[in-house]
């Protein structure tokens, strides 16, 4: 098996024919390495490859299968993950001048589990300045470009983890959601992606932005893919407190249970207001699919989500601007103006109503789920309401570019303040041939809901089997 058939296996497939030696971990590996050096001057979502180590990795894999010892369920599967997942003894560079050439002295926990569940890291991939841009920009590490149109963005903050899955580099990468990071990029470059459940994954050395808000979860090529790698990463952890200590359930016993009996709801009064209408078609198209999969669709109420808006911004703000005080301090030159700005806003919070958005979130997050999930099992929203803007469109240095910042994340943030997982999922392609998406909101640790869903609508549509061609490259980021 060649290189180009074996990256457009799935997950599963993968693991499998290592497992049966019919594709050795090691080419397998060398397949991503090749890939993601054939897409880095289109993409530039590398940090830094981990070559010799990956293929150390792999050949460890290849000899235990040789020796016929039992290995973990993605043994011998090549990922690439966002540059905050913290591996000792390697540099880990967080997209920012600040942390240049920072070696950590811990292994992240999400890493050390899918390293025990056999996968090889072949990369630390380019991201957001500190995971705190939802466009990607990125004036350190240069722009991560489209893999569909380089023109455009990728969405941040996990740009390197979108671009590097959909242009079929990777099986999957980690990246992280504090208010949105990985839904946007998921929907942005049309692949699948989890924010899970607040705690239903450790954090455990991971570049912290926002203890109450941040979560680590996968981008992948499909949802069977994603089921997989959450598995994987999923679970209660001595190191990280916030890491619920509850049960993982089994997410594929019930993945392939279809959609019928399955009630999705949609609330238009909020989420979807302002929605360009070529962006509304295709997800009208989408519900359609829902239908088609077995799914009804029923229309719900879900007053207050404008507020949450403010409540989910003074907490990430607050936190973030007060865990970057010190550097802002000493060192605020080697801050992009746009993220020094952000941060420094948060330091002007006052206390109070800091304190006052944290104290509401158990009753607002009651509040959603007795109004929502009473008459659904999943919330449909729109992650963007409009087409993916260009880079230098969406530049704040450009007119009108400083309002991407808030128009990008309107409908994902506020999720991360109610806690609640939130899965994206290809919905199509606009005008532009730049991808479309949507995200299914569940119950809190719900995810099998989601993964179930989500499976039976990718058994409908073929969105999430399409992939950019390497041929199609547009202009270079600006101030790349």
């Amino acid at each position: 098996m060649d290189g180009a058939a074996i990256m457009g296996l799935g997950i599963a497939e993968l693991a499998s024919a290592i497992a049966r030696r019919e594709v050795t971990a090691l080419a397998a590996t060398e397949a991503s390495l090749t890939a993601l050096a054939a897409w880095q001057p289109a993409t530039n979502a590398m940090a830094r490859p981990r070559a010799e180590a990956a293929r150390e990795a792999a050949s460890a894999v290849d000899a235990a299968i040789a020796a016929g010892r039992k290995l973990g369920p993605l043994a011998g599967v090549p990922m690439a993950h966002k540059d905050m997942y913290y591996r000792a003894g390697e540099v880990a560079e967080c997209g920012a001048k600040v942390r240049r050439g920072f070696v950590p002295d811990v292994t992240s926990t999400a890493l050390a589990r899918l390293d025990e569940a056999g996968s090889v890291q072949t990369a630390a991939l380019n991201m957001a300045e500190f995971a705190f841009n939802p466009t990607g920009h990125n004036d350190h590490t240069g722009h991560v470009r489209n893999p569909w149109n380089g023109a455009h963005i990728t969405g941040g903050s996990s740009s390197g983890s979108g671009a590097a899955v959909a242009a079929r580099a990777t099986f999957a990468a980690l990246g992280s959601d504090t208010g949105g990071s990985i839904r946007l990029p998921a929907a942005i470059c049309g692949v699948t992606g989890l924010k899970p459940t607040w705690g239903l994954a450790s954090r455990h050395g991971a570049m912290p932005l926002s203890a109450s808000l941040d979560t680590v979860g996968p981008l992948t090529r499909s949802v069977h893919d994603c089921a997989l790698v959450t598995q994987a990463i999923a679970g209660a952890d001595p190191n990280d407190p916030d890491a619920a200590d509850r049960p993982v359930p089994d997410y594929l016993a019930t993945i392939d249970a279809g959609a019928k009996g399955l009630v999705i709801g949609i609330e238009k009064r909020f989420l979807w207001d302002g929605i360009e209408p070529e962006v509304e078609a295709i997800l009208e198209e989408a519900l359609s699919a829902w239908r088609a999969a077995g799914a009804t669709i029923v229309e719900v109420e879900a007053p207050g989500l404008a507020e949450l808006r403010a409540l989910v911004g003074t907490i990430m703000f607050a936190e973030a601007g007060t865990l970057h005080g010190t550097w802002l301090r000493e060192r605020a030159d080697d801050y992009t103006p746009v993220v020094r700005a952000r941060l420094e806003s948060g330091l002007a919070i006052p206390a109070a109503t800091y304190l006052d958005a944290l104290r509401a979130r158990a009753p607002v997050t009651q509040a959603f789920c007795d109004a929502v999930f009473s008459r659904c099992d999943a919330l449909f929203a729109p992650v963007l309401l409009f087409p993916v803007p260009t880079i230098a469109e969406s530049d704040v240095r450009a007119e009108g570019g400083a309002r991407w910042s808030s128009a990008i994340p309107r409908n994902t943030r506020i999720f991360n303040y109610l806690g609640l997982p939130g899965l994206s999922l290809p919905s199509g392609f606009t005008r532009n041939g730049l991808p479309c998406g949507h995200q299914l909101i569940g119950r809190p640790f719900d995810e099998a809901t989601l993964f179930r869903a989500g499976h039976a609508f990718q058994r409908v549509t073929d969105h999430h089997l399409k992939a950019p061609r390497l041929s199609v490259q547009a202009l270079p980021s600006p101030h790349a």
